[in-house]
């Protein structure tokens, strides 16, 4: 049994917005007593910051049929790493998580060989191919905790509108890749003048729209409780806000990569650079931390997707989309912070309270009673990432050789430390 006591921290809430100087204590897998102010014995933080471990959703692990980007154990050590304690993992591998027993299978590889927390989603058609329904009732029962094609949009209005409906009669949550496929199919960046000078294959952001557009509706006709997985555009926002204002149960996440880089990062066809919505412009990028702020984006994520180097190693418009970040996640975060756009309560409230709230985790919360899963790290600690060391079996980091800050220090999952030395 776990009994640990850590003082001397900045203890960030939050679910109730603070940072303060304290301490807490551990007993078991549970936050037992946390207080203010000074006390002797136990682990001293030396006044960096102690708070609910990320929970980080989207995260794409390559099992079943792709061990060789990223498996449950070299996933849940970079999540370690990076101070993510839940995964809450796609279902678009290989063999698409669509039955129970694929279900059944990655949930026991994920206890057998993951350090951190997995909560798994299941697919919402079979095969992801937009046609038929997924048993949502069994694959819930099974501990599917959201359902989504991942980015294959459901183009079939009707199979959708039905998936919706019966998924709001088991009042399961319906997670979409907002983006009309017509309009964003084959590109590989975002309009624009930028686009025209490297003669790209590029989208119209109004894709994002459009898909948003006909999701919400959808949503308002069956009152399913829906997510959009990224939101990446301005001209998506205003039908976010509106949904949000008529009482819909709706919300959105973001990337940390739509936050922090822009469409110029892409350069000379720097492949890494390339994701899946593609990089905006810099008037989106400072819209989306906006929203952020502002709550009508409630959760950051990073998006994991790891892509082995030949998938990478290609023209622009042909490589693999996608990033990892589980890692990368938190000193990325950072700049949002040093930029004086979020304090560290805000920022930990898209990065942990929302999304274990509105998947249905019991974490994010820095209260007595709640799990142990904690992250002790200094906001501040400059470092260069090299990809060569990360914990990812894929390297494919859009921040290679990137002056960073924020260091994690430490990560407890249910009071047992699974990364840092010390007690």
């Amino acid at each position: 049994m776990t009994n640990a006591l850590l003082h001397n921290a900045r203890l960030i809430d939050p679910e109730a917005e603070t940072d303060t100087l304290g301490w807490l204590r551990i007993e078991g897998d549970r936050i037992a007593e946390i207080g203010t102010g000074p006390r002797a014995g136990g682990l001293d933080c030396g006044g960096a910051c102690l708070a609910p471990g990320i929970v980080d959703v989207g995260v794409k692990v390559g099992e079943p049929g792709e061990r060789h980007k990223e498996s449950f154990r070299t996933a849940g050590r970079a999540a370690a790493a990076g101070g993510v304690t839940t995964m809450v993992t796609r279902p678009d591998t290989m063999t698409p998580i669509d039955t129970p027993e694929v279900l059944d299978f990655v949930t026991r590889r994920a206890h057998d060989e993951a350090q951190v927390r997995v909560a798994p989603m299941a697919a919402l058609t079979k095969a992801r191919m937009g046609r038929e329904m997924v048993e949502i009732g069994f694959l819930r029962d099974a501990g599917a905790v959201a359902f989504s094609d991942g980015d294959a949009v459901v183009a079939d209005t009707k199979v959708l509108s039905r998936c919706m409906t019966y998924a709001r009669s088991l009042g399961a949550l319906i997670v979409s890749h907002p983006q009309d496929p017509g309009l964003s199919g084959g590109a590989a960046v975002t309009s624009g003048k930028f686009a025209s000078l490297k003669g790209l294959p590029a989208a119209s952001p109004m894709a994002e729209r459009l898909g948003l557009e006909r999701d919400l509706t959808l949503a308002e006709m069956t009152g399913v409780a829906y997510h959009a997985d990224q939101i990446s555009t301005a001209a998506a926002l205003p039908a976010l806000t509106r949904a949000k204002a008529a009482g819909l149960n709706v919300s959105a996440g973001v990337s940390i990569h739509h936050l922090t880089l822009n469409e110029f990062d892409v350069g000379d066809y720097r492949t890494f650079f390339k994701l899946k919505p593609p990089l905006r412009s810099e008037e989106d990028r400072l819209a989306m931390i906006e929203a952020v702020r502002d709550g009508t984006i409630d959760i950051i994520c990073s998006m994991h997707t790891p892509q082995d180097e030949e998938s990478k190693r290609l023209p622009f418009e042909v490589a693999a989309s996608g990033a990892v970040g589980l890692e990368t996640l938190l000193p990325a975060a950072m700049r949002l912070v040093h930029g004086g756009y979020l304090d560290l309560p805000a920022l930990w409230r898209a990065l942990s309270f929302n999304p274990a709230q509105r998947f249905g985790l019991d974490g994010g919360r820095l209260t007595e009673g709640a799990p142990a899963d904690l992250i002790l790290f200094d906001p501040n600690a400059p470092f260069v990432l090299d990809r060569a060391n990360l914990q990812s079996k894929s390297k494919n980091t859009p921040f290679d050789l990137t002056r960073m800050e924020g260091k994690v220090f430490g990560t407890w999952v249910g009071g047992t430390r699974i990364f840092g030395g010390g007690a």
